[in-house]
């Protein structure tokens, strides 16, 4: 592995993207330090320790517990690009450039940001009213209020530019290596608190390591893990050659929905926690309390069963999106391929779809329990952060994706690929 990226780095393109992409990451994260004037981010500092604050907080690299400039991360990009895949499953105009290539893409693309902006515009709002109840904000005039709002939704603007100028300039998906650099940066500070507060408990250092190593490898094991349905090319003879005849398969991977269930059911489940900053109504408020991961301290197992099954209805919902049985039957049945003891067709897309509604519920639950780690250990273990679960979960997935595109680089230079 380490000769690899030794060889990479003696391509000059190579060197260059790699080194163009961890100059954005650094720039991302001086602009997560920054706090943006006329606030008092020591009076949030406790309110984004745990909880859905705690979610956004590790998205944004920590930048929300100082709000900083970078405070609301690049979640408006992702619900604004998550709004525009489910969209195309309704609205036929948009399915119709979806199918267009690379210029109904970039038509899609430019639809994504200009809804981030205003999604961002949202956010950075809802966020001065709730932190305002804290005293986060001394001064709460017009003025003060507009520079920061602005501020924030200039932040997001800037870190989906910087996204953007990795996917073309850098190595991996932009979007995918912030999150990354997000959680990433944090984990030595994280670790040297743990250290500081745990160091002499020798038994509960070596148990924590343990559970880290076994979290890591669940996860790769998890994420590399595929149902590979046989196919089979009919042989085809034109005058005097033949074609077809190879045999393949169609790679159904066991979390086919990565990490967008988690995302789907944090955004539905902060949705009441942000009306009830603008309806002062005890019921609503009360409501919004009742959907909180812990309640006087302790763990609230109701959250913990609507926020699982929160999870499998958006792993199932997501997967079907994704993933087509029919239209992979249909292509398969053109091009003369069919999967040996089943009927090519109908038989075919229902043969696909019962297979992966079995695979993707063990892979929804076990989202469900990584995504539920994080508030166990701070519960009941006294972790003073969130460790474990999407965090890893994302870094594990990204590490691997970048893994893959250094390896197809060194590929077409005739090199050897470090992922056997």
């Amino acid at each position: 592995m380490f000769q690899a990226i030794l060889n990479a780095f003696r391509i000059k393109e190579i060197r260059n993207r790699i080194l163009f992409t961890l100059g954005m990451l650094a720039l991302y994260r001086f602009g997560a330090n920054i706090t943006i004037p006329g606030v008092d981010a020591s009076a949030i500092m406790e309110q984004v320790q745990s909880g859905m604050l705690g979610m956004m907080d590790l998205f944004s690299g920590g930048a929300l517990g100082k709000f900083a400039v970078f405070s609301l991360g690049i979640m408006p990009y992702i619900t604004a690009s998550i709004i525009m895949q489910l969209l195309q499953v309704v609205i036929p105009k948009l399915e119709q450039l979806a199918k267009e290539g690379e210029v109904g893409r970039r038509k899609i693309n430019q639809i994504a940001r200009y809804m981030t902006v205003g999604l961002a515009l949202i956010q950075s709002v809802a966020m001065v009213f709730f932190f305002r109840n804290f005293g986060a904000i001394p001064v709460f005039n017009f003025m003060n209020v507009f520079l920061i709002v602005v501020t924030l939704t200039a932040g997001t603007a800037v870190i989906m530019w910087m996204g953007e100028l990795i996917n073309i300039h850098g190595i991996g998906n932009g979007i995918s290596l912030v999150i990354f650099a997000s959680i990433v940066s944090r984990l030595p500070g994280q670790f040297i608190t743990l250290f500081r507060l745990k160091g002499t408990n020798i038994f509960f250092i070596i148990l924590f390591f343990i559970l880290a190593i076994g979290i890591i490898m669940a996860i790769i094991m998890i994420q590399q893990g595929e149902r590979k349905i046989p196919v089979q090319y009919a042989k085809r003879i034109v005058g005097r050659k033949v074609f077809g005849g190879q045999s393949t398969y169609i790679p159904l991977k066991v979390n086919q929905s990565g990490v967008m269930p988690i995302i789907f059911a944090v955004a539905v489940l902060l949705f009441p926690a942000t009306i009830a900053q603008f309806i002062p109504n005890q019921w609503v408020q009360s409501f919004a309390n009742f959907l909180s991961p812990t309640i006087g301290g302790h763990f609230n197992f109701v959250y913990a069963v609507i926020y699982t099954a929160l999870i499998i209805f958006f792993a199932y919902f997501y997967t079907a999106i994704t993933f087509n049985p029919a239209d992979t039957a249909d292509n398969l049945r053109r091009y003369g391929g069919f999967i040996p003891g089943i009927r090519p067709g109908k038989n075919t897309g229902e043969y696909l779809t019962n297979i992966l509604n079995r695979i993707t519920l063990p892979g929804a639950f076990f989202l469900a329990i990584i995504a539920l780690l994080p508030e166990i250990l701070i519960i009941y273990m006294d972790v003073p952060f969130r460790f474990g679960g999407t965090s890893l979960l994302i870094s594990v997935g990204v590490a691997l994706d970048t893994m893959r595109q250094l390896e197809s680089q060194l590929i077409m230079r005739d090199y050897e690929g470090f992922l056997k």
